[in-house]
């Protein structure tokens, strides 16, 4: 079945059909952008929109599937589709972005456009070539209203503070504007009820501290629910139910580490749990199939996870179906018509990048429609396979080893410890990695780790993180290195570290930190000076930022100083390789030029991969094509690939 998968109905829209390579895995075909990111259906199940990429050509395309005719929209020149909603049946309504210095994707406009499903009627509906010196983002669609959608508006210069948005309500045909509110914190983010709403305002205080506010409707005055510390947390508002009576809630509960609670809209009480979990937090909720309510959540235990906690809803059936038909896959409902009887499901793997079908409820079938990656072959992929350890302290940690195709049961292979950046509330997740894959297919075994600070495992376990970069965090790390020694799966001498941002931090601090661990380092637009943290980047210019690292990095000059690589070079023995992009903004180069300083100051000799027009990571294929080579061949120098190597030797 996964075989016979090609481009079905979009194949009228002209869509180049890329040849699977014979054999091999090019570091070209692992760098190219997806061909289809995300896929949506119409309200009435009669159309599909989806971002796709034709002869390196961002594009919206748009498909009538009963008739099979399409259509493509393209951004303006230079610019990408950054997100697209249907409004009403036969409206679509998208951003662009553009590639901005300090981003390693395209940062949007704040200009909201709108067209018809057949293409015609195209419009800029807001924004700065509609004369309007402000950003706009989409904050909801309006079920019963289709001429209307929900918008919030920041003005350009928000200052250090930050700004507070004005909410609006815009005209998908001719643009024209309602306001109805104002946002009561700076930057907040707003979840709105089933007529389009904004009931919750949620944030960060001027302290860092997560906030919620709460309205009863349009031109009510907002009240703070909900105010946490660093240390504690506030439920977020997540969606409402079917009838605005009660809100869905991340909660608390004795012995988990997240839970799912209905919030009551009249009493303003919470009600008990109706999920819970003692390993993970929920990742998002899962609808019935006409989307007017929750039925279950996705998690990540381990593999993608799908649990229900309303019995025998439609949702759940169409996952439990395809699952067992698509043994092996995760499957994912991310769209569905306004009856419920036609939505649009992923099916991914870490192997596989994904493929979506049409499911016709009325028939309980799946018909294939688009594959994101066509030219990836699953078979040739490296399999990632969900890990565990304790650490030094018996804190359990998670992570995810992938093996070189082939040789699943190796034992003693070149080892690449690959570090997730963040640091604080991400992770890494089982699924289709490029990078993973380029490494893994090389011939290098993959350990990734969700070190404590991480997300997905609950407030306590991230904030175990803080303060503790190049302390507890970096043990973690350790740990995994060795776990992995001790389990056989590489050798001591034949371990490299790498990662980017706080990747990039934790591999040249580890490689400090344990001189005899590692036999080389390659640090990605990594922190490698923590002082700067406070000055130079990552938000460094907003209060908000400020503090936010502050309470989570610290403030003791002296105390960053002795954490920072830079700094501690005479403990060096291993080789070291430096990617930086040019225009990074998050993490300046002057980080990278500071490390390279340091080693200069040493005479360590050092491999550096610069792309001047690059920001916080690689985006241009040739680029990531080429990172990925030199990476491997800077490997390939110093551990070597090619088989297992004899346990224990040098």
């Amino acid at each position: 079945m996964r075989q016979s998968i090609r481009c079905a109905a979009f194949c009228v829209l002209s869509v180049l059909s890329y040849p699977l390579f014979a054999s091999g895995v090019t570091f070209e075909d692992l760098a190219r952008h997806l061909e289809f990111s995300e896929v949506k259906l119409s309200p009435d199940g009669r159309h599909i929109a989806a971002t796709t990429v034709v002869k390196d050509k961002p594009l919206l395309a748009l498909l009538d599937l009963d008739t099979k005719k399409g259509a493509m929209v393209t951004p303006r020149e230079g610019n990408q589709i950054i997100h697209f909603w249907w409004a009403g049946d036969n409206r679509v309504i998208y951003t662009e972005g553009t590639k901005v210095s300090g981003w390693d994707r395209p940062f949007s406009t704040g200009e909201i456009f709108a067209t018809n499903a057949d293409g015609t009627n195209p419009k800029l509906l807001f924004g700065y070539h509609a004369g309007t010196r402000a950003h706009g983002e989409v904050v909801s669609t309006l079920r019963n209203d289709p001429r209307h959608i929900l918008i919030s508006v920041s003005p350009w210069d928000t200052g250090a503070e930050g700004a507070f948005s004005d909410l609006n309500l815009l005209d998908v045909n001719d643009g024209s504007m309602r306001p109805v509110g104002k946002a009561p914190l700076r930057s907040a983010i707003f979840a709105a009820d089933n007529h389009g709403v904004a009931r919750f305002a949620e944030g960060y205080d001027s302290h860092a501290y997560p906030v919620v506010y709460y309205r009863e409707g349009e031109g009510k005055p907002w009240t703070l629910l909900f105010q946490g510390t660093t240390e504690r947390s506030v439920p977020w508002a997540m969606d409402f139910n079917r009838d605005d009576s009660k809100v869905y809630m991340s909660c608390q509960a004795a012995g988990k580490v997240e839970a799912l609670c209905l919030w009551d809209v009249a009493t303003q009480t919470m009600g008990e749990p109706v999920w819970s979990s003692a390993t993970v937090e929920m990742r998002r909720l899962i609808y019935s199939l006409d989307g007017m309510d929750a039925v279950g959540v996705y998690s990540d235990p381990g593999a993608p996870t799908a649990e229900a906690f309303v019995a025998g809803s439609d949702a759940m059936k169409v996952i439990g179906l395809l699952s067992r038909s698509m043994p092996g896959e995760s499957i994912r409902i991310v769209s569905s018509s306004r009856d419920g009887s036609k939505a649009i499901v992923l099916a991914f793997s870490s192997m596989d990048p994904g493929t979506f079908y049409l499911w016709d409820n009325t028939t309980g079938k799946a018909t294939a429609l688009l594959q994101r990656a066509s030219w990836i072959k699953p078979s040739q992929m490296a399999a990632m396979q969900p890990i565990e350890f304790k650490a030094r302290d018996g804190l359990t940690i998670h992570g995810y080893l992938s093996m070189p195709p082939g040789k699943e049961e190796a034992k003693h292979l070149p080892l690449v410890m690959f570090i997730h950046g963040g640091p604080f509330g991400i992770r890494d997740y089982w699924e289709y990695d490029p990078t993973v894959q380029a490494l893994a297919t090389h011939g290098y075994a993959v350990l990734q780790v969700n070190y404590r600070g991480s997300g997905g495992y609950g407030d306590r376990f991230m904030h175990a993180g803080y303060n503790e970069w190049g302390g507890k965090m970096q043990d973690d790390v350790t740990d995994a290195t060795q776990w992995a020694i001790e389990q056989g799966i590489t050798s001591p001498g034949h371990v490299c570290i790498f990662g980017g941002s706080y990747g990039g931090y934790a591999a040249l601090e580890g490689v400090m930190k344990e001189p005899d661990l590692y036999r080389c380092a390659i640090g990605y637009v990594g922190v490698y000076d923590l002082p700067l943290m406070l000055s130079r980047g990552d938000g460094s210019e907003s209060t908000v930022a400020r503090n936010f690292w502050r309470s989570r990095l610290g403030n003791d000059a002296q105390d960053l100083a002795a954490r920072s690589p830079v700094n501690q070079t005479e403990r060096l023995k291993a080789s070291v390789m430096l990617i930086a992009g040019g225009k990074d903004e998050r993490v300046p180069p002057v980080h990278a030029d500071h490390m390279r300083a340091a080693l200069d100051k040493r005479g360590v000799a050092y491999e550096w991969l610069y792309k001047p027009d690059e920001g916080h990571g690689f985006y241009d294929e040739k680029n990531n094509a080429e990172l990925f080579q030199r990476v491997t061949q800077f490997l390939d120098r110093h551990i070597g690939t090619g088989g297992s190597v004899a346990a224990g030797s040098p």
